[in-house]
């Protein structure tokens, strides 16, 4: 995931793990992630919370991965982004659609070609 996603040296696809990592628009603003894995179904789905040290708001991601052939296919949920506070607009819902799809259209296909 660390080549693709975000590094995170405590992650492990269990039940509990908890897991942390900072990431913002700039050097200079950057966001403290507190996340906690929820649920796993090995090799099909992963869900974990998502929340920032410092703010109200608590939001779950989830992959889930499907077969399609000879290929397989992804499929990636952010709920619950309305509990972030509204006044701070680097936790905008548009901030976070922009994320994704890099990392799910750019950085995670880049990864996947090279191997």
């Amino acid at each position: 995931m660390k080549q693709w996603y975000f590094d995170l040296p405590e992650f492990r696809p269990e039940v509990g793990c908890a897991f942390q990592f900072y990431g913002g628009p700039s050097p200079e603003k950057q966001f403290l992630h507190l996340c906690k894995v929820t649920e796993v179904e090995p090799g099909r789905k992963i869900t974990y919370s998502w929340r920032y040290d410092g703010y109200a708001g608590n939001s779950f991601v989830t992959f889930e991965l499907f077969a399609a052939g000879d290929k397989t296919r992804i499929k990636l949920t952010h709920d619950k982004l309305e509990t972030f506070p509204a006044d701070t607009p680097e936790l905008a819902r548009h901030n976070f659609e922009a994320g994704w799809n890099h990392i799910i259209n750019i950085s995670l296909p880049g990864f996947v070609e090279q191997k």
